[in-house]
């Protein structure tokens, strides 16, 4: 059984402390670092630490806290949570700003984060002989790298941020000492990836051994650079007057006003040299076969979330709340044996229902995709049983492998086969619930595993290799339309999904031109990584989440038994304006830093 990387919780060895602002970076117990710094054990156990800032995104029901888990699934227009105390039901309706706790918390996480790390480096060396100079530079290199991350991950939420450097300001410093600025966007993706390239300098190809699963790679660092420049390319901060009165004090202006292509050409470059180093040695899209020995795209879809540490994966929380996620993901079946009862809490809405694909590879509005929007199947598929609603028959693996939906047969078998119903007196629906049932019709079903629901053992996978091939392909078709990578790299997504690749010959058509392009990767992305944290990021980053986000957002009628259950009714009316494309800077650090502007709009 592998080992992972130690995440401490020991709060003596943290810089948080509830009555330190974000910039303070010595804690005042210097006797207690000095001690830290005295052992290896101590000082490892202080870098643990450091890495406990890594999201744990399985925990979103209780987003931000000490975990820094997102509101992306539910604040997004893939999902919706149940229970009103989940604080995306919140953003979702507008009901948030700069005072509001999870706010807060995601902006003094990952600034106690970086200034750990900072005095992580800053102090190791100060370690006893049990540890090999070279082992310090490994250790420098991760946190060099986790401080960089978490540069990004407050990035894509706040915009322009203060870059800290290497100094250290004392905790008594008068207040007009510590008055800093924030930078400028560009400046700040130099930084983070300038500081990515040093520590992927100084870091391991892979896991040295079982022991070393969790820590941070040089694909790791790597992948973060490509990420960084891709969201300094994308539309939110290339050239975007929406946020031309951003500026500093001074009149600094800290979103670039001009378009610059070449953003996305430094983006696609990158992609380019780590798909080059590291494919397919060291990672590659994960892929396996039936009992037959014959290659199934479900399975491969599937399992590539329930096997940990496979060839897919670059990054990954190695603790996580993945019971609770289950408990989510697993419908109320009244009655059942309690291995199968969860409470089917997270919804998929019917806008990412209609997203996935036909069979035939092709979106449901196409004409030649086959999509049957009324009754009921008279014969069974691969996938589907006699009965099953006709929407729901005939769709592409990825559709299986993301959705519970009314009829579908539940995964963990150990009890006999179960039939999920959805509808209002079904097994899990509204009535039959009471406080655990799904807004929306059907449950999100990604990452759950084949047995029991209560597990605490399984990693929460963060990045994949699926993740670059797109990132690539929207980077490249951004730089150079044309270049045959961006279908070589977006057909060898749908063939490990199972559906027809684009191949010019007619069957189905190469997407012509720039813009078709952008719509096909777009749609891919939608589908492929569904429920992974990243939709919520795509429709801000493309400045598209006025139209994806507010509004009406729908799914069936889980008021009603069969048939009106199947009627596709509006379950919210979501709220998405301007300046929530930028999070709120906590209003109590603006208050503080007077040099310290707010984003637009809070």
């Amino acid at each position: 059984m592998k080992k992972f990387i130690y995440i401490s919780l020991i709060s003596c060895l943290t810089l948080a402390s509830s009555c330190k602002k974000y910039l303070d970076q010595v804690p005042n117990d210097r006797l207690t670092l000095e001690e830290t710094f005295a052992n290896r054990a101590s000082a490892e156990k202080f870098l643990a630490n450091v890495y406990n800032n890594i999201p744990d995104e399985f925990g979103q029901r209780n987003p931000g806290g000490n975990k820094n888990a997102g509101l992306w699934t539910g604040g997004s227009d893939e999902a919706d949570f149940v229970w009103g105390f989940v604080q995306s039901n919140s953003m979702n309706i507008g009901s948030w700003d700069a005072n509001t706790g999870f706010v807060g918390d995601f902006w003094n996480n990952y600034y106690r984060g970086i200034r750990s790390a900072s005095f992580f480096m800053a102090n190791v060396d100060k370690v006893s002989n049990d540890m090999s100079p070279e082992l310090k530079v490994q250790y420098k290199a991760e946190a060099r790298a986790l401080r960089a991350m978490y540069y990004f991950y407050i990035m894509r939420l706040f915009g322009p941020v203060i870059l800290l450097g290497e100094t250290v300001t004392p905790p008594d410093a008068p207040a007009e000492e510590i008055q800093l600025p924030r930078n400028s966007f560009d400046e700040c993706v130099t930084y983070v990836t300038t500081e990515l390239d040093k520590a992927a300098a100084d870091l391991p190809l892979v896991a040295v051994n079982d022991d070393s699963y969790g820590r941070i790679t040089k694909g790791i660092a790597l992948a973060f650079k490509a990420q960084t420049l891709l969201l300094a390319a994308s539309p939110l901060y290339n050239g975007n007057s929406d946020l031309s009165n951003l500026k500093n004090t001074d009149g600094k202006q800290l979103v670039s006003q001009s378009v610059d292509v070449n953003k996305w050409k430094k983006a696609a470059d990158v992609y380019k040299a780590f798909i080059t180093q590291f494919v397919p040695g060291t990672y590659s899209l994960f892929r396996k076969n039936d009992a037959a020995g014959n290659y199934d795209p479900y399975l491969s879809c599937r399992d590539l979330f329930l096997n940990d540490w496979n060839s897919e994966v670059i990054f990954a929380r190695v603790q996580s709340s993945i019971g609770s996620r289950q408990y989510e993901l697993t419908p109320y079946h009244n009655g059942k044996n309690s291995d199968s009862r969860g409470s089917g809490g997270l919804g998929a809405t019917q806008n990412q229902v209609d997203a996935f694909f036909t069979a035939n590879g092709r979106s449901i509005d196409d004409s030649q995709s086959g999509y049957v929007n009324s009754g009921f199947a008279t014969v069974a598929t691969k996938y589907t049983k006699v009965g099953i609603y006709n929407q729901w028959v005939n769709r592409e693996p990825r559709f299986y492998v993301n959705i519970t939906y009314n009829g579908s047969t539940w995964l963990n078998t150990a009890n006999g086969d179960i039939t999920t119903e959805l509808y209002n007196n079904g097994n899990s629906g509204k009535a039959t619930g009471g406080g655990d049932y799904t807004t929306t019709g059907y449950i999100v079903r990604k990452a759950m595993g084949l047995g029991k629901w209560a597990i605490d053992n399984r990693t929460n996978i963060l990045y994949r290799l699926a993740n670059v091939y797109l990132d690539y392909a929207e980077a490249l078709n951004e730089a150079e339309p044309g270049n045959t990578d961006i279908l070589k790299y977006l057909n060898l997504i749908r063939e490990r999904a199972g559906i027809p690749q684009y191949d010019g010959t007619g069957n189905l058509p190469v997407p012509a031109g720039q813009a078709e392009m952008r719509e096909a990767i777009r749609k891919e992305r939608r589908v492929e990584l569904a429920f992974e944290n990243v939709r919520y990021f795509d429709t801000r980053r493309w400045k598209i989440a006025e139209v994806t986000d507010n509004g009406p957002i729908y799914g069936l009628n889980i008021t009603s038994n069969l048939p009106g259950f199947l009627n596709v009714v509006p379950f919210e009316n979501r709220v998405f304006t301007k300046k929530h494309y930028l999070w709120p800077i906590p209003s109590k650090d603006v208050n503080v830093d007077k040099l310290l502007i707010q984003n637009p709009g809070w």
